[in-house]
C-alpha cells in the first residue's frame, strides 16, 4: 500500500478551533512526577476529562455540529460506544439538533445514562459496536439525515487533532507521545500535528492486545479485520479498521503496540494512586504500555493523552480493588 497523502488539513485544523466551545480546549497538561519513580521515566499528561463530556471526543462533535448547524440541519445520528455518544449530544443540544445515538445494550451503563439525560434519542442493539454502526447507517438512509462516523469523518479527526496544537506549544520536551488507538481519529489528529511540527517525537500507538484490528492492520499495511474484540478497554474495541483511516495514520505513527489487560488495570491503579485519576480503561493504555517496555522508555520524557473518565464505578472498582481504608 502507497499513499500520497494525508485527509488532513492543518489550516482545517487550526480553523476547528475557533468553532469548538472554548470548555473544550487548553485542557491541562503537566508533568506527573509521583508516577516517574515507579516507570523510570518523565511522564506527562494531557487531561482531556476536564471538560462536562469527560473525553475528548467533543473536540470533533463541536466541528460536526457546527457544521450542521450552518448548514440548516436538524437532525444527526451516530453509533457509539459511548463517549461520542455523549459528546454528540452535547454539541447537538447546543445547536438545535435532534440527536439519535445508537449503542451496544452491553455499552457501559454509566455512559448511556449520561446520553439520555444530555437529551439525545438512545436505542440499543442487541450486539456489538459494529452492529450499532449498521443500525445508526440504516437510520440515517431512512431518514435521510447525517450519519456522523467516528474516524470516518474528518471532523472527528481534526477536532481530535486540535490536542496536538496544543501540545506542540511544549514541544520538543518530550521524546514521546503514547496515543489510545480504537477508530483512530485521535492517532491520525493528534499524530499528524505533532509529525508536523516535531517530526523526530515518537508517535507511538496503543491498543488492547484483544482487541488488535488496527494494531494488525498498521503493521501489515492493509485492512485487517477480528471476528470478535476482548477487552475492558470498550471505547477501542473496533473490529473492522476503515481503510482511509489506516491510509492516514500510516503516514504519522511510528510504532503500534498492544498491551495486556492486567497491564491496562495496573495502569489505572496507578493513575489513581500517584495521579489522583479515576479513568476509563482507554485512558490507562500509554501508562500500560510503559509498563510493558519499561525498558524502550527508561530515561525518556514521554507524553500520554488521558483520554477519558466515563467509567462504571462497580466494574471500575472490580478491576482495580477496593479503596484502601
Amino acid at each position: 500500500m502507497i499513499v500520497q497523502e494525508t485527509r488532513l488539513d492543518t489550516a482545517r485544523i487550526r480553523a476547528a478551533r475557533q468553532v469548538i466551545d472554548p470548555i473544550f480546549l487548553d485542557t491541562p497538561l503537566y508533568r506527573c512526577e509521583a508516577l516517574e519513580p515507579v516507570l523510570g521515566c518523565a511522564v506527562s499528561v494531557k487531561l482531556e476529562t476536564a471538560n462536562p463530556i469527560r473525553s475528548f471526543k467533543a473536540r470533533g462533535t463541536e466541528v460536526v455540529a457546527s457544521g450542521l448547524a450552518a448548514n440548516g440541519s436538524r437532525a444527526v445520528v451516530c453509533a457509539s460506544a459511548g463517549n461520542l455518544g455523549q459528546a454528540l449530544a452535547w454539541s447537538g443540544r447546543g445547536r438545535g439538533l435532534e440527536v439519535t445515538v445508537v449503542a451496544s445494550r452491553h455499552a457501559t451503563v454509566a455512559k448511556l445514562e449520561r446520553i439520555r439525560a444530555l437529551g439525545a434519542e438512545l436505542e440499543l442493539v442487541d450486539g456489538d459496536h459494529e452492529l450499532a454502526r449498521e443500525r445508526a447507517a440504516a437510520i440515517a438512509r431512512d431518514q435521510g439525515i447525517r450519519l456522523v462516523e467516528d474516524s470516518l469523518d474528518l471532523e472527528t479527526c481534526e477536532g481530535a487533532a486540535t490536542i496536538g496544537l496544543e501540545l506542540v506549544d511544549a514541544l520538543p520536551s518530550f521524546d514521546a507521545v503514547l496515543i489510545a488507538l480504537g477508530g483512530g481519529a485521535m492517532a491520525t489528529g493528534v499524530g499528524h500535528v505533532v509529525k508536523s511540527h516535531a517530526s523526530d517525537v515518537e508517535v507511538i500507538c496503543v491498543q488492547p492486545a484483544g482487541a488488535p484490528a488496527m494494531t494488525r492492520s498498521w503493521r501489515e499495511h492493509r485492512v485487517v479485520s477480528t471476528d470478535s474484540a476482548d477487552t475492558i478497554a470498550d471505547g477501542v474495541a473496533g473490529r473492522h479498521p476503515i481503510p482511509e483511516v489506516l491510509d492516514d495514520l500510516l503516514l504519522v505513527a511510528d510504532d503500534a503496540v498492544l498491551v495486556q489487560e492486567a497491564s491496562i488495570v495496573t495502569g489505572m491503579r496507578m493513575l489513581l494512586d500517584h495521579a489522583g485519576l479515576i479513568v476509563e480503561p482507554s485512558a490507562a493504555l500509554g501508562i500500560a504500555a510503559i509498563l510493558e517496555d519499561r525498558e524502550r522508555f527508561a530515561d525518556r520524557h514521554v507524553l500520554t493523552i488521558i483520554c477519558g473518565s466515563n467509567v462504571d464505578m462497580d466494574a471500575y472498582h472490580r478491576w482495580i480493588g477496593p479503596a484502601p481504608q
